[in-house]
């Protein structure tokens, strides 16, 4: 098995509604967003790859118009902004397009993250 992966950056903000009064979380703040999308083929294309890196910059124009700079609660919903729902968003958009996409993890911090992979 054959195994890429492709680091992305972003910076947003958010605010966990549904975490209870005095937590930090529930008050409005950002972070700088690091996504790695990896991708698994058994076999390799006729070039030699699992999937080409620019056929990606998709994911990276994705993240830079919709999540970049903005507030995820706006864009996502109140619900959908932790990094594990995050990683599951990102990974739903991306599996839609590649076949071989196998996981999204999210870090909200240096020492923080959070992985979907079915």
């Amino acid at each position: 098995m054959y195994t890429i992966k492709k680091e992305f950056h972003f910076s947003a903000s958010h605010q966990l509604k549904q975490m209870p009064d005095g937590h930090p979380c529930a008050r409005l703040h950002g972070h700088n967003y690091v996504v790695v999308l990896e991708l698994k083929g058994e076999q390799l294309n006729p070039y030699g790859f699992v999937r080409d890196y620019l056929e990606l910059q998709a994911f990276k124009d994705y993240i830079d118009d919709t999540l970049d700079h903005r507030h995820l609660n706006e864009v996502l919903g109140d619900e959908c902004t932790t990094a594990e729902r995050l990683a599951r968003h990102l990974y739903d958009w991306a599996r839609a397009r590649w076949p071989e996409v196998s996981a999204v993890a999210v870090s909200e911090t240096p020492k923080t993250w959070a992985e979907y992979r079915p």
